[in-house]
């Protein structure tokens, strides 16, 4: 099929697979396809049909475009590719990762952008520790329909690194940076990715659980009583489990992460809250549940993050909202 119609610039064509049609995967695809290169999404049912009918569309405040990229549910129908993107919700990591293994070749790097600090391991239990690069992305996306991106703002960071061994800068990482940059992608090769993914779970788990608790955008939840105190509590929490694996942060990182928070949209939902809402599995034990489980190896105490756990963690697998009850 027709891919976008912008050059690449002076880069060469890559070869890039997308693991996942959903908002992040959609809407970086959709970036990479336009910039010229080859992009090939993995993806099922409605998705699948509607990228193949219509191609996969963005609306944004950088500009509303649309892209018309390969679309395969066979993996093995794309083969071989020099970039993948793993962008699907880690709930369905057991089912979407092996598909990884038709499209990795030996020279093959997987870029994960799943949210939590564990995708890495799971990739990598796949397709082997030496491909895999671990990123987190900061951006506000959904998916309104099959097909259909809308971006919420203009973040469109990914901040990423080696994924395995000594923290260290390296030409490959930096070489899919500037693939990224050259796509209008705000992208950071770093040498600890650790510490990028811990920055990110920092705010994200209690801004997530949070946004989920009480079934509401940030804009609302920042005006509340109380919303500050206790989103640092929380991420102060998350900090101390980070330090106490061994992981470099900035001393100020949860100041910095508020500071995002305050000049965040309000209409920002979290896709946690969001799958919450509409009854599908929740991605509460990559967030809420990893910092619990790892907090009680170290023997931290997480009062807040075990609270909002036991809140949320029922919600895991995703169920209907009872109906009909009085308090």
């Amino acid at each position: 099929m027709t891919q976008g119609t912008g050059p690449a610039g002076a880069q060469k064509s890559m070869r890039i697979a997308a693991l996942g049609a959903g908002a992040v995967g959609g809407f970086y695809g959709a970036r990479l396809a336009r910039a010229g290169h080859h992009v090939s999404f993995v993806a099922r049912g409605r998705n699948l049909e509607a990228i193949r009918t219509s191609g996969m569309s963005v609306r944004s405040e950088l500009g509303d475009f649309v892209v018309y990229p390969d679309a395969e549910a066979d993996p093995a129908a794309i083969g071989t590719v020099e970039l993948a993107i793993v962008a699907v919700k880690t709930y369905s990591n057991a089912e979407a990762l092996p598909l990884l293994r038709p499209l990795v070749g030996p020279g093959t790097l997987v870029l994960t952008l799943q949210n939590g600090v564990e995708s890495a391991a799971d990739v990598a239990a796949v397709v082997g520790e030496d491909h895999v690069l671990a990123g987190a992305t900061y951006i506000g996306v959904s998916l309104e329909a099959p097909g259909q991106v809308r971006h919420v703002g203009t973040a469109r960071r990914i901040v990423f690194g080696e994924a395995f061994g000594a923290p260290r800068a390296t030409e490959r990482a930096g070489r899919i940076a500037e693939v990224l940059r050259a796509a209008d992608i705000d992208a950071e090769a770093v040498a600890d990715s650790r510490a990028a993914l811990w920055e990110k779970l920092v705010f994200l788990a209690p801004l997530a659980a949070l946004t989920a608790a009480s079934r509401l955008p940030i804009g609302p939840l920042r005006a509340g009583p109380g919303f500050r105190e206790a989103v640092m509590r929380a991420m102060r929490e998350v900090e101390a489990v980070a330090r106490a694996e061994g992981v470099a942060l900035a001393a100020d990182v949860c100041e910095q992460k508020l500071a995002y928070m305050e000049a965040s949209p309000p209409s920002m939902r979290s896709s946690l809250m969001m799958d919450l809402v509409a009854g599908r599995p929740t991605e509460v034990e990559a967030l809420v549940g990893g910092v619990v489980r790892r907090a009680r190896g170290h023997g931290v105490p997480t009062p807040a993050m075990q609270t909002l756990h036991a809140v949320l963690g029922v919600h895991a697998a995703g169920r209907a909202a009872p109906s009909g009850e009085q308090g």
